[in-house]
């Protein structure tokens, strides 16, 4: 069977948090025991979570064993990446995460066993009236950062914006961040787990404080934080039945895509990472709904959208095809 015309359908992987709630059960109809379900890994090849195909060709195989099987359903005939690059997830807040912050390739490379670092962004898909989440901060220097934190002055230092149902937040390595309560969102990123907690609100899970990684925070933090201008965007507007770019930087290209009725897409990427957020409907001959995660291979061609749904898509390149692929 040609496997490179084949859409390639996963089985997500749930996972309890401390923050998490049953939202992803209710609303998402995953099957997951507990009350506590914060995350789910739609698209994932990662060693703490790695997705299952269900497609009938390849059924029981790890998204991680086909990347490096088959690495022409991804555009090369040879990834020059050793790991699948992106994670895709939804979490549920129900409770504040942590306040934490993540390191840039190369500290991740020397501190964490040679992870990749981590980049991601995030798709609000609900929340409540008044919601916000913590990104960025006060200090205008490093000895500023660090007296503040040693000290507990969270209100003094922490930055919280408003958001809304459809906003978009780029969260690059060295930006304070936190998801509060009451948010349900979409997640792409780099396939990295590497995450440093600076403060946990003195939870207790296991009977003991959660870990906290204050050196290794401080270390990355950049300081003075980035321009809010640059890391949130408005996503009200965009064109119906249209691949609409969301953001773009170096690790990935995002897109929403609203059908309503019918439309055609061309495949023209590397790979194209699909997450059915609302509605559902039919990609091509498959029907989908609300909580399917897809991946459309590399020359599938044209995709026929049928139905009404909002999906979030998303693609990565390596350094041989971004020039091909870009606009």
């Amino acid at each position: 069977m040609n496997k490179q015309k084949d859409i390639i359908v996963l089985e997500p992987v749930l996972t309890n948090k401390i923050w998490g709630g049953t939202k992803l059960k209710e609303e998402y109809g995953y099957q997951a025991e507990g009350n506590h379900i914060g995350e789910c890994w739609g698209i994932a090849a990662h060693p703490n979570g790695d997705c299952v195909i269900k497609s009938k060709n390849m059924e029981g195989m790890k998204l991680s064993q086909i990347w490096k099987e088959y690495p022409e359903l991804f555009g090369r005939s040879k990834r020059t990446e050793e790991i699948f690059p992106l994670l895709i997830k939804i979490i549920d807040a129900k409770q504040d995460l942590s306040i934490q912050v993540h390191p840039d390739d190369d500290y991740a490379k020397r501190w964490e066993n040679g992870s990749l670092g981590k980049t991601e962004c995030w798709y609000i898909l609900d929340c409540q009236k008044d919601a916000s989440i913590i990104i960025g901060h006060h200090a205008k220097t490093k000895e500023e950062l660090s007296k503040l934190i040693q000290n507990g002055k969270w209100k003094e230092l922490l930055q919280e914006i408003p958001v809304h149902k459809g906003d978009f937040i780029q969260i690059n390595p060295g930006t304070i961040h936190a998801i509060k309560g009451g948010i349900m969102l979409l997640e792409t990123q780099q396939n990295s787990d590497v995450t440093y907690r600076l403060y946990d609100y003195d939870r207790i899970s296991n009977g003991k404080p959660r870990q906290l990684h204050i050196k290794k925070s401080i270390d990355t933090i950049t300081v003075p934080t980035e321009p809010l201008g640059s890391l949130v965007k408005k996503t009200r507007g965009f064109v119906k039945n249209k691949l609409n770019k969301l953001y773009r930087c170096q690790y990935y290209d995002v897109f929403c895509l609203e059908v309503i009725g019918f439309c055609t897409v061309e495949q023209r990427y590397p790979f194209l990472l699909v997450s059915v957020v609302e509605g559902g409907g039919f990609i091509n001959s498959i029907g989908v709904k609300k909580g399917n995660h897809l991946i459309l291979p590399y020359n599938y061609g044209e995709i026929n959208f049928e139905g009404e749904m909002k999906i979030i898509a998303s693609t990565s390149y390596d350094d041989t095809t971004a020039n091909v692929f870009w606009e």
